[in-house]
């Protein structure tokens, strides 16, 4: 067992004196140290470096900012030196990714390797409350099922309670059948009806349960999106004397050239009309004509439910036209306020009240809460509308966006420009110990992350590159296209499906195609199909209907298939082994400068006198570029 230091002594900061890590890391990491016993270990000098740095930074109680090239073994890297100073300070290590692929990995195959070297501890994953279910609600929606459900969605409910019967986590990814997003709505744990006092121990409530495990847990494990979320959240995890999220903890985000993506949405608003309709449908459903309106027996609720579905209509359909969008532009960026008279809030208003009024009145607890919930939803849309509409947040950027396939579903979104003064606030302002890491957050020659660190507000923290031991010449082959017609021009497309095909028989299959553009990957993907059909492999294209994650492990499962993908394809995914031994990229992937965000984030350059090409964009794309070529290696 790698061992643990003994206490020493305990000073008036709490903190328990300790031989320094660095030292120890380095010594864990060598041909004579505790890892060397594992039947898997190969010395990695790199390996070895970044141990000690995640130690030292660990010591210093610092920000530690770390590019990690492919193969460095970057996730037990943080984790053993982590988990050792978690142990011995008595503090907890928060361990955040943005995919969920690494989640899965450091719970099922690093965190194990671990325990081997340093003894067992307690690791838990967290996920959003809403992907747990509640049987407290459970029991609630089943009793009054009659009123809220119409017998479909009753027939979910009575799968779902033989389910609560057997499951072991109690969360969506455990079961073997999609509930209707209403159903779900109304039985997953949300705060105002799953709370520590509704749900005690022993009530079979896994949110509250796997809550009460946070406490004693020394290692959490969860994505980007929930830990900025909690962080904004007072009444979920966080407690007086934290850094982050629980006392005394410190954070390692990995996978973190996404942060700022990630904060932007986290920082920003979301209003969409048909979230809106959910809600409403929720007090009446005009096709079920269930809900808790009728629950209650307020037939004047009913009515106004119907008139304010009208009055969403009119006001999305008003914004809609208000928009130039292009032929088949999705988003429209909105420079000034007062886009369009707000017709909804006073509408959104009246039925918040008379939810609430429902609410105040009826006896039963669980309809009591389900209603002033939604009163207090209602009025966060309302609230949130007027701040749209009014522009209040000036350093956010504000844009009207169209989705579904006929583009008829209209939502309001808004971003902060700059995210690095609220993330320099949040983690480098004060001595807090945090530790950024992924494969690629440098460009170039830019060895101290300048790029990453300026975006992020990580400006002070210190950083450092660890190079691959992978030897790239002799590992990889490069093949450039120098011959290639523009996208614009005619015979483009046929040239390109041309060397696809001649890429892919190179490979016998066994290949991403990844594409910048949606509309050139479906224009390619009937001929592709009929020349793999050929040769007897699989094609697999992204938008056909089968989820992301589903294609992938179809893609691992047949070792000749062929995957097109686009942006999610470019980043977070890992194929072990030689299904995937063939990435053709069809374009270098520059972000789409119309885009309401990016084109803010490049008027905000230009108005610092800075050029956005070689400052932004170009950045952007190497590193776009470096995620691609990485799911090869």
């Amino acid at each position: 067992m790698f061992h643990v230091a003994e206490d020493h002594e305990e000073g008036m900061t709490g903190r328990i004196s300790r031989p320094p890590l660095a030292p120890r890391m380095h010594y864990a990491f060598s041909n004579a140290g505790k890892m060397a016993e594992s039947p898997q270990f190969e010395y990695r000098p790199q390996q070895q470096r970044m141990a000690e740095l995640v130690g030292a930074a660990l010591d210093g109680n610092h920000a530690f900012v770390c590019e990690a090239a492919t193969g460095v073994g970057k996730s037990l890297a943080y984790l053993v030196p982590a988990v050792t100073f978690a142990l011995e300070q008595k503090r907890k290590a928060i361990i955040c990714t943005h995919t969920i692929n690494l989640q899965e990995q450091l719970i099922t195959k690093d965190i194990p390797i671990v325990k081997q070297l340093v003894g067992d501890f307690h690791a838990e994953i967290l996920k959003g409350r809403g992907n747990y279910i509640c049987p407290t609600r459970l029991k609630r929606a089943l009793n009054e099922s009659g009123d809220l459900f119409s017998t479909s969605e009753a027939s979910e409910l009575k799968m779902l309670l033989d389910w609560v019967a057997e499951t072991e986590d109690g969360t969506l990814s455990d079961l073997d059948f999609t509930p209707s997003a209403r159903v779900w709505s109304l039985v997953c744990s949300e705060p105002h009806a799953c709370t520590p006092r509704r749900c005690p121990p022993g009530s079979r409530c896994w949110y509250q349960d796997v809550r009460r495990r946070m406490e004693q847990a020394d290692v959490v494990v969860l994505n980007h999106t929930l830990f900025f979320t909690l962080l904004a959240s007072a009444d979920e995890t966080s407690t007086e004397d934290c850094n982050f999220l629980f006392p005394r903890d410190f954070v390692i985000l990995d996978e973190a050239h996404t942060i700022e993506n990630v904060a932007a949405r986290a920082f920003g608003l979301h209003i969409s009309e048909s979230n809106i309709k959910f809600e409403l449908g929720r007090l009446h459903n005009p096709k079920s004509r269930k809900g808790f309106f009728q629950l209650v027996g307020d037939k004047d609720g009913v009515r106004e439910v119907l008139q304010t579905l009208e009055s969403v209509d009119t006001f999305f359909r008003a914004a809609e036209a208000a928009c130039k969008f292009n032929a088949m532009g999705r988003e429209f960026r909105v420079r000034e306020a007062g886009l369009i008279e707000d017709t909804l809030s006073l509408p959104l208003q009246r039925l918040a009240l008379r939810a609430q009024k429902a609410g105040d009145a009826v006896d039963r607890e669980g309809t009591k809460l389900e209603l002033l919930d939604l009163a207090k939803r209602l009025t966060a849309v309302r609230v949130g509308i007027k701040a749209f509409l009014d522009q209040e947040n000036e350093d956010h950027v504000h844009w009207v966006e169209r989705t579904n396939t006929d583009n008829r579903i209209v939502s309001f979104h808004t971003a902060p420009v700059d995210v690095a003064p609220r993330l320099r606030q949040i983690f480098f302002a004060s001595h807090k110990a945090c530790i950024f890491t992924s494969a690629t957050l440098g460009i170039g020659d830019d060895t101290e992350l300048n790029y990453f660190r300026n975006r992020v507000g990580a400006e002070d923290a210190r950083a450092e590159c660890i190079e691959s031991p992978f030897d790239f010449k002799k590992q990889m082959k490069l093949y450039l296209l120098k011959k290639m017609p523009q996208p614009s021009e005619p015979g483009y497309l046929d040239r390109l499906e041309h060397w696809i095909t001649h890429f892919i028989d190179l490979s016998s299959g066994r290949a991403f195609i990844l594409f910048t553009s949606y509309s050139q990957m479906t224009s390619l993907a009937d001929n592709l199909e009929a020349h793999c059909e050929r040769r007897g492999w699989r094609l697999l294209v992204q938008g056909r209907g089968m989820p992301r994650h589903q294609m992938l492990a179809e893609f691992k499962n047949d070792t000749h298939s062929v995957l097109c993908g686009t942006d999610s394809f470019w980043t977070g995914v890992d194929v072990p082994g030689e299904a995937l031994s063939n990435v053709i990229i069809t374009r270098l992937p520059f972000a789409v400068p119309d885009h309401p965000l990016t084109a803010s984030r490049i008027e905000h350059l230009e108005a610092q006198g800075l050029n956005p090409f070689t400052e932004y964009s170009v950045p952007e794309a190497i590193l776009k570029l470096r995620q691609g070529v990485g799911r090869l290696i």
